[in-house]
């Protein structure tokens, strides 16, 4: 509740935000901000973190990527047929100890990112993710519907449908917010320019509000349907389903060996994940080329060549982080993945969010009378003029906070 709230709220405001620094300047988040900033101000600076960010979420994305797909392969070749529980551990537990596993699946998914990007827009990223998309709509649907009548899935639809106060009270309503917030800009990729990029493509034809309510509302359809295919199957076999990133890598593949069709389910489940994965992992490669060829002036292929190479050499800290590049940067049991997510999420998202806050909605930035032309500009709905507290003040003050609250609070030990 609190994450579609604050999809509303705040995810809602920012995207919009970003969609029209980014049609506004045609350019990318790296050139975007001096393009529209007034003379002698440094928002362009914001740019260049903005890069940081989207090359450092690579640095870990495209691993667990790597680990969907390679999941994928396994569960269709029937590798989990008949395997026990300890069985199923270890084969999690060796592929993150075998370094060549690691890279090999890491560099598959650079390479598909970035060969489709060099394609082009409309060739390579727009043909690409409205295939993968329409094929994840329907495997997901598919998958829901076969969890819900599991027998037993009756207790998971009620964990997951009905909130339970007694556990926000305990966990600390504020706690759940920041999570909630966090995870509402991670999962638009709002405040580092990947919308930016994307707001660069747009016509003028659609109001920016409109399409970007249109991305909400399709992003909460696809998070309610995900909890609708895992939980109920957690509950009908007796799963807990608080357990991380095991969940999906441990405790699933038990539960679709004992499902009836279980390999058939468990191959499309991660062909899902895969695809929800690289949609991700196509966006951020399109927003760093585009970043890459602004500064540089290089062709497609020879910024995606490069591009690529320098994302593969940085994300060996995360694909070896488990086996050879050994760093604990938080508790006991942390790794480079947990920094890297760190960085991003809980920093690079929700400071990116505040500066385009600031930046389009007052004079000593773009403004609000600029942004709010070009938001409206095109059929669709429009931003209001009573809207413009919640965008100005509400939006940066809660972002603020929240942010704050979250490092105060943050477990670094």
């Amino acid at each position: 509740l609190f994450y579609i709230l604050f999809l509303v709220i705040l995810g809602l405001p920012i995207l919009t935000m970003e969609f029209s620094v980014g049609r506004a300047s045609q350019q990318s988040i790296s050139r975007s901000f001096k393009a529209l900033e007034k003379k002698g101000q440094y928002w362009h600076l914001h740019g260049y973190v903005g890069m940081a960010g989207n090359y450092i979420l690579m640095m870990f994305y495209t691993t667990v990527a790597g680990w969907m797909l390679r999941y994928f392969f396994d569960m269709a070749k029937g590798d989990f047929t008949n395997a026990t529980t300890a069985d199923v551990q270890a084969h999690f537990s060796d592929m993150l100890n075998v370094p060549s596993e690691m890279i090999f699946w890491t560099v598959i998914v650079i390479i598909l990112g970035f060969l489709v990007c060099s394609l082009g827009l409309q060739n390579g990223v727009e043909k690409i993710s409205k295939t993968m998309m329409i094929a994840l709509l329907i495997i997901m649907v598919v998958l829901a519907i076969n969890s819900i009548f599991l027998d037993g899935s009756d207790k998971g639809l009620y964990f997951y449908l009905v909130p339970d106060f007694n556990r926000i009270k305990e966990i600390g309503l504020v706690n759940v917010i920041v999570a909630a917030m966090n995870q509402a800009f991670f999962t638009l990729s709002i405040g580092m320019g990947s919308m930016a990029i994307f707001g660069s493509y747009l016509g003028k034809d659609r109001s920016l509000l409109g399409e970007s309510i249109n991305i909400v509302a399709l992003d909460t359809f696809v998070a309610i349907v995900s909890g609708l295919i895992i939980f109920p199957s957690c509950f009908a076999f007796g799963v807990n389903p608080d357990q991380g990133p095991s969940l999906i890598f441990v405790t699933l593949p038990n539960i679709f060996i004992q499902m009836p069709g279980g390999r058939i389910w468990g191959s499309l489940f991660f062909l899902f994940m895969v695809f929800a994965a690289m949609s991700t992992v196509l966006g951020v490669c399109e927003n760093i080329l585009a970043m890459i060829r602004d500064l540089t002036g290089w062709s497609r292929i020879k910024g995606s060549l490069i591009c690529g190479i320098v994302v593969f050499v940085l994300a060996l800290t995360t694909a070896l982080g488990f086996s050879v590049l050994h760093f604990q940067p938080f508790a006991e049991g942390t790794t480079w993945l947990d920094f890297w997510d760190f960085i991003v999420s809980t920093n690079v998202l929700p400071l990116g969010s505040l500066v385009l806050a600031l930046f389009c909605c007052n004079k000593f930035g773009w403004g609000w009378d600029n942004f709010i032309k070009e938001a409206n500009t095109g059929i669709g709905m429009k931003v209001r003029s009573w809207m413009k507290p919640i965008f100005k003040y509400i939006v940066p003050t809660a972002i603020a906070f929240i942010y704050v609250y979250g490092l105060v609070t943050f477990k670094w030990q």
